[in-house]
């Protein structure tokens, strides 16, 4: 595979010394550079081999496939634990190991702390150690200190890259998997539940393995910790151990509770991501009905029921968090009260060990224990989830083989199949036929009958219950809604394969597409999808035709291509490209253009599922017949017949290509040409990445935030209470240290961070401190929840913002931004918001306080100490500003790769069966391994990048620690020993929590990039708005009359003109035609119409401007039905009225008239039915008519029509058709169709070619102008076709205009004008 950057720099990693990769020197040009520049994809270092997603994927995989085998053999359910622990137990147990060796230096440290406090208070005995053992002491605690440390950021750092691979290597099983799934496993499943395990169930897995080895630790630090603390003060150790067990056992449950709403949540956050996702798929339908204020209802309605889970949850932790922040306190009290009670005497270096043995042990059990339980317990919901994924039905390998002679076929017997058994109605019953090389296959019938399930049987995706399918030979398939990725022309056309000039020129040729191609600005190497040229519905046809022909099959599927284009390029399609360069292959063609069947070598007509008749052309009864009237011959007879295989029946799942409809996404970039000596195309992923900020996250972020969250006087409150928290904290070690003062004890004063001191008298002290413990403990839980509050809210406003800012973006927006793109906004970083950021932030705002308190009463104490502190804030906030200006630039980067492994997945889901028909899922595989290496490159910069800093901190704070530790000790004799203990004892404490804060302060930084990112589409360019302070009457528009003068438009900006020099008007009440060659432009006159683009010049409506009043007040007043049928998953109640305008009458005379009525009343649960994702449930046509009754609903004075039927057989069309022009007589109607036959009955006709108006007249008086393009295009039908529509415009013309003269009549007619002449000669025949 490829490099996925064009420029890939070799890691240095690789070849670093020792020293340079236990100081991470070799990172220090990364720095640099980033210091004096912003960092761009081609500066991330290559991926390391043994982080590489193809590597660990398959390694994964392997394991996983023996646990499956496993578990089938023992009648049991695979545990994709266990498969997990296989693969990857060695390593993390070494790891494990270092934790062990990091905690173990940590428990000695106040070991040899007491040794050093004890030489100054036994200076002048006898038995005290001398001088050179107290400087022996203080060199090997400054070595455990400095080993500690290194220890310390070693383990996260590796443990971080263990996490890393388990995470890459499921998303390559789950990616792998969804190419894999079958048709009824993908009914179960939505792009935004996948998603969803990509962004935030598999960052579980990366968050569980830096904290699941304290699960052991944490105990048997415990216990080591309880001998050395029994061997201190005795059994009254024992009261404090009880408090951490107590708990322990609180907080164990806590987390166990905020992790089982974390499935709700889970759930949740699926549902609000897949209906974000319908959002931004069907976005142009959405803008056209004006529904955007009522699906942010939605989505408000959803954030708010997951925000409410995660606020539950977050509280939950925050206390946690707050327990943490405290318990040293109550434990120290409570051991020293008991201690007091037992009247056992205790030295100042007894106290402050075992003041250290708590803080020592604080981390581990009330930390990182309860967080590992935590993340344990979430980790086992998610590998739930991702094992139910793993569990889907996958489709079977039946790939067809070549037989023994060589002998290519497609042989059908007795085949029946369901796609729904539990409905007991087959999709398809009792079909057999055979094809064979050179012959072509028609499918015809009614919409929903079942054709292209058939063409799925043969495709292996419809597994049959009874019959058989034999298929010899390799498959080409064309979908009926076509599928492109991102990237060229060239590359969506070769699909991998060599690049043949020759080959390639042809096939262009005969898909028509030569014209098309010159057209654009780079010709075939103009790129399409999210960042190029919008192509129309035939344009992605045709490619998708060229993709078919180019691969040379032998079996070629067809499914309806010629429905998306007009009549010149459908006959240029048939008669060059089926009849001519396919005339080899076996090709089924399933089709509405009735006109073709005659060249066919077999007919094939299907009536509900069943084979109504079979035979070639000149089998049927005789020439010219009406094969409608064979499909429509047992109507009458249907009554009578019992419930069986005509039942209509909706589809589990139907059609891949039609599951994530126009996706436009960041997929598999195709190189253009390869070498003569390569057998295939490599693919070469080469995403376009976002653009992103630079350098540190601005305090603008910050603020915008906050403010979000809450009202500007909550968040002085919260900075009160925090200081509040801090005061009374530090209150308690001076309240005793001014009690131990005044009362010289046989007790020696102990101070510093939960330090105690045994209290024989008074009561009023002790009543004292407990007060301010409460205190603490009441300011400490009320910060954290406070702090969670205005954080989750925070996200919440900001998320509704975001959702509110992107409907509001133009249509250009989502065709420039791939799917993936966005919906990683709503998903990874609004999930770092609402979880990561709140609790993060709350961590280091406790450690911060807390560490400058620290410092503070060091400073207090000995005042030299602040010699070495300011120098060292010095250096710190030097250091950090330098190292955030390139790690911001890298978790940037990190956020902007992640896009396209999310837009790889949607787009590969949309085109599955495209991508399974022609076995390129080794490929797409290959590709999204080359976006998750791109990924990596950017995650193991994070990583290294913080190991850098967290080095360089380790040594300062080593230093720190060592001059404060020997400085001590030359002072010696001018302090006491609660002074020195108290230095030292703080000193230490420190270093502990300096490297915790300063960890904490990079992720808030890395988690403030999400908010970043999330206020970045906050600011997104808006369209016009949706409403003036000027609104239209409200019978505006009461005539429906459409003015058109000097109109030019365009998609983009830059982008030609699709529209050029357009000055017409139409009159009241008509029922005008639009037709012309695909790409001319049709389809861009509803868009400026509806405002998508603003277009230049006028047009009114009603004589009122449209760019005069708001969108919704323009957009509200006309119903259009888009040409692509978009459907969002729930009922199809839902889908016909989405937010209840309607009455229950209303919708069923809405699907009476477009012939739906019937087939809906069948279903069991009738308008309650069930639709899957994008209405995949429903056949292409189906969806066409159900939204042509959405949009009939409307009922206003403009109906606009856009290609709504072209996958509808003609004769539903022509009673849908007859149907609207009964109903809406009195309103405006434009029809825009490749199909002559819907639009010559109307009373005019626009004709368009490359952007311009050619003609706009009656349909008869064009037909009368031989040289016109009208006349040649409905000459292309063919001359049996092109009479019949003749004769029906001649029938409409004198209705219309001489409605004295009778049929039978003859007229003699002007040849120049198409107009009587002025000597009418009337001839009635006899």
């Amino acid at each position: 595979m490829l490099p996925v950057s064009p420029e890939v720099k070799p890691n240095p990693m690789q070849n670093a010394n020792f020293c340079s990769r236990l100081f991470v020197w070799w990172l220090n040009p990364l720095f640099k550079m980033g210091y004096k520049r912003k960092l761009e994809p081609n500066d991330m270092y290559s991926v390391l081999p043994e982080d590489r997603s193809q590597h660990l994927g398959e390694e994964l995989q392997g394991y996983w496939d023996q646990e499956v085998k496993r578990a089938q053999k023992d009648t049991q359910e695979p545990s994709l634990t266990k498969a997990i622990v296989k693969c990857y137990w060695k390593s993390y147990l070494i790891w494990g190991m270092f934790t062990f060796l990091e905690e173990g230096t940590r428990v000695v440290q106040p070991i040899f702390l007491g040794k050093m406090i004890s030489y100054v208070e036994n200076s002048d005995s006898t038995d005290s150690v001398t001088l050179q053992e107290a400087y022996a002491y203080a060199t090997v605690l400054s070595t455990c200190v400095l080993v500690w440390a290194v220890l310390h950021h070693l383990y996260f750092y590796h443990i971080q890259r263990v996490g890393m691979r388990l995470r890459v290597a499921m998303c390559h099983m789950i990616y792998r998997k969804a190419l894999r799934l079958s048709s009824s496993a993908l009914g179960k499943t939505t792009t935004g539940q996948i998603v969803n395990l990509l962004s935030n169930d598999v960052n579980r897995l990366d968050q569980v393995t830096m904290f699941l080895h304290y699960l052991w630790v944490g105990p048997l630090q415990a216990i080591i910790v309880t001998a050395l603390l029994w061997m201190e003060v005795g059994m009254s150790c024992l009261a404090g151990m009880a408090i951490l067990v107590v708990i322990l056992l609180l907080q164990s449950c806590v987390w166990k509770l905020s992790s089982s709403l974390w499935s709700k949540t889970a759930a949740l956050t699926d549902n609000r991501i897949q209906t974000i996702s319908e959002i931004i798929t069907g976005i142009r339908t959405i803008k056209m009905y004006a529904w955007e204020k009522s699906f942010i209802d939605l989505i408000t309605s959803l954030r708010r029921k997951e925000i409410f889970k995660i606020l539950r949850s977050s509280f939950f932790r925050g206390v946690n968090l707050a327990l943490f922040f405290a318990v040293s306190k109550i434990m120290l009290f409570v051991t020293f009260v008991a201690n007091d009670i037992l009247d056992n005497l205790i030295t100042a270096s007894q106290v402050f060990v075992v003041v250290m043995l708590f803080e020592a042990l604080r981390f581990t059990s009330t930390l990182y224990f309860p967080m590992a339980i935590e993340k344990v317990s979430e980790a086992v919901v998610s590998i739930q989830r991702i094992k139910n994924f793993l569990l889907l039905d996958e489709i079977s390998q039946c790939y067809p083989q070549l037989p023994s002679d060589g002998e290519m076929t497609v042989d059908v017997q007795d085949f029946t199949a369901f796609w729904e058994k539990e409905s007991g109605t087959p999709t398809l019953q009792d079909l057999s036929f055979t094809v064979r090389p050179g012959e072509l296959l028609a499918v015809i019938g009614p919409v929903g009958t079942g054709k292209s399930s058939l063409l799925s049987a043969v495709l292996g995706e419809l597994p049959p219950s009874q019959g058989k399918v034999s298929v010899h030979g390799r498959i080409a398939y064309v979908s009926q809604q076509p599928w492109v990725f991102s990237g060229t022309v060239r590359s969506n056309i070769l699909f991998g394969k060599k690049y043949e000039k020759e080959l390639y020129e042809e096939v262009i040729r005969a898909c028509a597409l030569e014209e098309d191609l010159q057209s654009f600005e780079d010709r075939d190497l103009t790129e399409i999808g999210d960042r190029g040229t919008t192509l129309s519905g035939g344009q992605k046809a045709r490619i998708n035709l060229a993709r078919a022909v180019y691969q040379d099959a032998d079996i070629y599927l067809l499914d309806d291509p010629l429905s998306a284009v007009d009549a010149e390029v459908s006959r240029h399609l048939f008669e060059q490209c089926i009849c001519q360069t396919l005339s080899k292959k076996i090709t089924i063609l399933v089709t509405h253009q009735l006109q073709y069947l005659e060249n066919a070598t077999q007919i094939l007509i299907l009536k509900d599922g069943r084979m109504a008749q079979k035979g070639i052309y000149a089998e049927f009864p005789k020439p010219g017949i009406d094969f409608e009237d064979i499909l429509l011959k047992t109507e009458n007879e249907k009554a009578e017949l019992p419930p069986g295989p005509g039942t209509p029946t909706l589809r589990k799942w139907s059609s891949s290509e039609s599951s994530v409809p126009s996706l436009q996404s960041s997929s598999p970039s195709l190189e253009d040409a390869a070498p003569e000596d390569k057998d295939t195309e490599n693919i070469q992923a080469i995403p376009s990445l976002e653009s992103c900020s630079i350098g540190m996250v601005g305090f603008k972020i910050y603020k915008n935030c906050f403010r979000a969250g809450a009202h500007w006087f909550i968040i002085v409150f919260l900075i009160l209470i925090n200081v509040a928290a801090q005061v009374t904290y530090a209150l308690q070690d001076w309240w005793l240290a001014d009690w131990a003062n005044e009362r010289s004890t046989i007790y020696a004063m102990v101070f510093g961070q939960g330090n105690m001191i045994v209290m024989p008298d008074p009561d009023w002290y002790l009543g004292t401190y407990s007060g301010l413990m409460v205190a603490t403990g009441l300011f400490s839980i009320t910060r954290s929840l406070l702090l969670i509050y205005v954080l989750v809210n925070s996200s919440q406003t900001l998320h509704n913002e975001m959702l509110e800012s992107i409907l509001k973006a133009p249509v250009l927006f989502f065709d420039r931004n791939p799917i993936g793109r966005i919906l990683n906004r709503f998903s990874k970083d609004t999930g770092h918001m609402d979880d990561s950021l709140p609790l993060t932030f709350l961590d280091f705002i406790q450690m911060f306080l807390f560490m400058t308190g620290v410092a503070g009463v060091m400073v207090g104490v000995i005042p030299w100490i602040a010699i070495p502190v300011i120098p060292l804030s010095i250096i710190f906030f030097l250091l950090r500003i330098y190292f955030l200006w390139t790690y911001g630039d890298i978790k940037r980067l990190e956020c902007t790769t992640r896009s396209p492994v999310f837009s790889h997945l949607a787009s590969s889901l949309q085109g599955l069966w495209s991508i399974r028909v022609y076995k390129a899922e080794q490929r797409f595989q290959e590709v999204f391994d080359a976006h998750q290496d791109l990924h990596s490159e950017s995650w193991f910069l994070l990583l290294t990048t913080f190991q850098w800093f967290a080095v360089r901190l380790d040594v300062i704070c080593a230093v720190f620690f060592i001059v404060i530790c020997f400085g001590s000790l030359m002072l010696a004799k001018t302090l006491n020993p609660g002074q020195f203990g108290l230095v030292l004892s703080l000193a230490l404490t420190f270093t502990w929590i300096f490297q915790w804060c300063v960890r904490q302060s990079a992720e808030v930084e890395k988690m403030m990039v999400s908010a970043e990112r999330v206020v970045e589409y906050m600011e997104l360019e808006k369209e016009a708005p949706w409403e003036y302070e000027y609104r239209p009457p409200l019978d505006w528009p009461h005539e429906g009359e459409l003015a058109f003068e000097d109109v030019n438009f365009r998609h983009t900006l830059d982008g030609p003109l699709v529209l050029k020099d357009l000055t017409e008007c139409t009159e009241p009440k008509e029922k005008t035609g639009i037709v012309g060659r695909t790409g001319a432009g049709k389809s861009s006159l509803v868009a400026a119409l509806f405002r998508l683009s603003e277009p230049r010049g006028g047009i009114w409506i009603d004589n009122i401007s449209i760019t005069s009043i708001g969108l919704h007040h323009l957009r509200k007043k006309m119903s259009v039905v888009p040409q692509e049928a978009v459907l969002f998953t729930g009922t199809m109640r839902k889908n016909l009225d989405p937010f209840d305008e309607y009455t229950n009458e209303d919708l069923w005379d809405a699907l009476e008239e477009v012939r739906l009525k019937e087939i809906i009343e069948s279903l069991p649960d009738k308008m309650d039915t069930e639709l899957v994702e994008s209405g995949s449930n429903l056949s292409v046509g189906q969806r066409q008519l159900l939204c042509l009754a959405r949009g009939i609903l409307r009922k206003n004075q403009i109906l606009i029509i856009d290609n709504a039927t072209s996958h509808v057989d003609p004769r539903t069309d022509e009673l849908i058709q007859k149907n609207i022009r009964e109903k809406f007589s009195q309103c405006t109607v434009l029809t825009i169709t490749h199909r002559l036959s819907t639009v010559i009955d109307s009373e005019w006709i626009m004709v368009w070619d490359s952007g311009r108006l050619d003609d706009y007249d009656e349909p008869y008086t064009m037909l009368q102008e031989r040289d016109g393009l009208f006349y040649k295009m409905v000459q292309q039908l063919g001359e049996a076709e092109a009479t019949a529509l003749t004769e029906r415009a001649k029938q409409l013309y004198f209705s219309k205009n001489f409605p004295y003269i009778t049929h039978g009549e003859h007229v003699i007619m002007n040849a120049y004008s198409g107009q009587p002449s002025a000597l009418t000669i009337f001839e009635s025949t006899p």
